[in-house]
Order: C-alpha cells, then sequence, then structure tokens
C-alpha cells in the first residue's frame, strides 16, 4: 500500500480553521451569500466561547467582529444580495473592484496580475476553466490562501514561509485599503451592515495572520543567526 498523500492527513485544529476561514471569506466576496450560508453564519458558534463575564470591549476583535458578522448574516437576505450585487456586479462600472492591480497599478489587468499569475504557477496553480473573474480579485486569493494551507490532490500544503510570502506580497500590501472602501460603500440596512460587518471581521482576521507570518519569520531569522 502506497503512503498516504500528505492531504489525507489531518491538519492541525488551529491549521484547519484558519483554512476555512480563508475559504469562507473567498465564498462571500465572490458571490452573494445563499439563504443557506446566512443561516449556517448565523446560528455559528461565538469564536471565544462567548467569553462570559468579559466586556465586550475587552474581547479580542476577531471574536467581536465575528459576533457583528453572525448579527448582521440574520438580516433580510434578499437585501444582502442586493447590495453586494450593487457593488461588486455591474454591467458597467460596479461601485468597488477588489482586484491587486487596481489598488497597487492604479489600473486592472497591471503588472501585480502578471506576477501573480507567475506566482501562481510556480506553485502548481491556475485559473479554473470557465472561471472569467481574473485571479487577483481579493475573493480569489484567500482562495489561494486556502490552498496553500490545506493542499490538495496532486498540490502539497505549503509552509509557514511560503504561505506567509504569498500573502505579503499578494494580499497584505492593498487588501486594507480595499476592506475600507468596502466598509465606505457598504451603506445602510441589512445589505450594507452585512458587508461593513464582513470587512470589519476580514480586517480582524488579516491583521492576525500578518502578525503570525511575522513573528514566524522573526523567528526564523533568530534562528538562523545564533551561533552553532
Amino acid at each position: 500500500m502506497s503512503p498516504p498523500h500528505p492531504v489525507d492527513i489531518p491538519l492541525p485544529p488551529h491549521e484547519q480553521s484558519r483554512a476555512d476561514l480563508y475559504g469562507l471569506l473567498g465564498r462571500l466576496l465572490l458571490a452573494p451569500p445563499d439563504d443557506a450560508l446566512l443561516a449556517a453564519l448565523a446560528a455559528a458558534p461565538p469564536l471565544d466561547g462567548g467569553a462570559a463575564h468579559v466586556e465586550d470591549t475587552e474581547r479580542a476583535p476577531l471574536a467581536r467582529t465575528w459576533d457583528a458578522l453572525r448579527a448582521a448574516a440574520r438580516g433580510d437576505g434578499d437585501a444582502i444580495c442586493e447590495r453586494h450585487a450593487e457593488l461588486f456586479v455591474s454591467t458597467a462600472q460596479p461601485l468597488l473592484n477588489p482586484y491587486a492591480s487596481l489598488y497597487l497599478a492604479g489600473h486592472l489587468l497591471d503588472v501585480p496580475l502578471a506576477r501573480l499569475r507567475d506566482d501562481l504557477a510556480r506553485l502548481g496553480l491556475r485559473r479554473r476553466a470557465g472561471v472569467g473573474e481574473p485571479e487577483d480579485h481579493l475573493g480569489a486569493l484567500c482562495e489561494v490562501m486556502r490552498l496553500l494551507i490545506t493542499g490538495a490532490p496532486g498540490l502539497p500544503r505549503r509552509t509557514t514561509a511560503q504561505q506567509g510570502a504569498f500573502f505579503d506580497t499578494h494580499i497584505g500590501p492593498w487588501a486594507g485599503r480595499c476592506l475600507d472602501d468596502i466598509d465606505a460603500a457598504a451603506g445602510v440596512g441589512p445589505g450594507g451592515a452585512f458587508l461593513s460587518a464582513l470587512a470589519a471581521f476580514m480586517h480582524a482576521f488579516l491583521a492576525l495572520e500578518s502578525q503570525a507570518f511575522e513573528l514566524e519569520a522573526e523567528a526564523t531569522d533568530a534562528e538562523a543567526a545564533a551561533p552553532a
């Protein structure tokens, strides 16, 4: 019997949670949530068990913004889908274009996309057939991060250093500005509340990811510099 493929070995719970959150964020950015996804979000447990006897302002930003997203998911599904379409989908010019090229170079389909495609090819990834969305969409980049964590048949899991290098190059330099724009454009009502909550939660999550990658890089540098 051949040895199991690395992706057949369960991920540690923390790594699986990271992958799941990247997958969720990618899904929510790329398409409006359907009723089933909104119901699942609304029923999801707190990330910190509710932190009984702890003031809300003392809870971690990720836990607080997650609760806000869960609450917003209980809003009117049609309104949420309508506002998502107004912001990200249009036969003319959408209100928002969450693409790395636009934020980093000022134009769509520019040099950052070409560099991303080069890096994806080196990682063994490419856009699925029939997908029209350019690869530098923020939601698509979240899906790439999920795959770097989990791997897939024929695609090995990547090290934390490799994940961090991809994050620092293709997400970190611009995602915060994009999320600020989503929050500013979201507006009022159930649809706007959901998108604002999504932007706030993603801000908190990506901030934690950035800190973790930075600490990992510092630890690696310190180990390399230590005397033999």
